[in-house]
């Protein structure tokens, strides 16, 4: 195993923010690298990052609130990603929606350990022992969500799909694409439909024929 602890130099007075970005930075390696959150902990991101473990605490009071930091990360790349695809789309509402579903899903099978610890997983912490709050928890993915409910609300819009409760079909579609990813990941040499995110995507998302 390559030893990746560095000594880190001193960061130029105004330059705390550096640090941090390094701390998240080194904990994401460690999460994209192993799989498994539990490798995240802080000795190991103050090793990784070159620095001495009580340097965390001026920018991160707990681990949670490391991962709180790497899973919003997590989230604004999924939403940049799903950004870059609509742009390259076109303005039909089908085809849009269709291209939402398959960037989420190419996401998730890019980055399995970062999409797994998004949605849950051991990191998820006791809120009486943490900074983490409920409302930092509840508010994950809503840039996200939002881009798959606006293009269910242009369908509708459009014509071409049923649905009457936006909010509701919208978290049943996300429900039915993260299910698929966390198949696909979990049960590799399984013989998927080649069409069955387009089936999902209809059938959650009220489609007309």
């Amino acid at each position: 195993m390559v030893d990746k602890t560095t000594t880190r130099a001193r960061n130029p007075r105004g330059e705390g923010a550096r640090l941090r970005d390094d701390i998240v930075a080194a904990a994401v390696d460690l999460l994209d690298e192993t799989g498994d959150e539990g490798a995240v902990t802080l000795r190991a991101v103050a090793r990784r990052v070159g620095i001495a473990a009580p340097s965390i605490y001026r920018h991160f009071p707990d681990q949670p609130s490391i991962m709180m930091a790497v899973v919003r990360q997590a989230f604004a790349e999924l939403e940049a990603e799903l950004l870059a695809a609509l742009a390259g789309a076109g303005d039909d509402p089908r085809t849009r929606l269709f291209t939402l579903g398959e960037a989420y899903l190419e996401f998730a099978q890019r980055h399995p350990g970062r999409y797994r610890t998004m949605f849950g997983g051991l990191w998820m912490p006791d809120l009486a022992a943490t900074t983490v709050t409920e409302a930092d928890l509840a508010s994950l993915g809503d840039a996200s969500m939002k881009l798959l409910v606006d293009a269910l609300d242009a369908c509708v819009q459009a014509g071409i799909a049923t649905s009457d409760d936006l909010t509701a079909d919208g978290v049943a579609l996300w429900i039915g694409l993260h299910g698929l990813a966390h198949q696909r990941a979990v049960t590799v040499a399984y013989p998927w439909p080649a069409d069955i995110a387009e089936r999902i995507i209809t059938a959650l998302a009220h489609l007309r024929p």
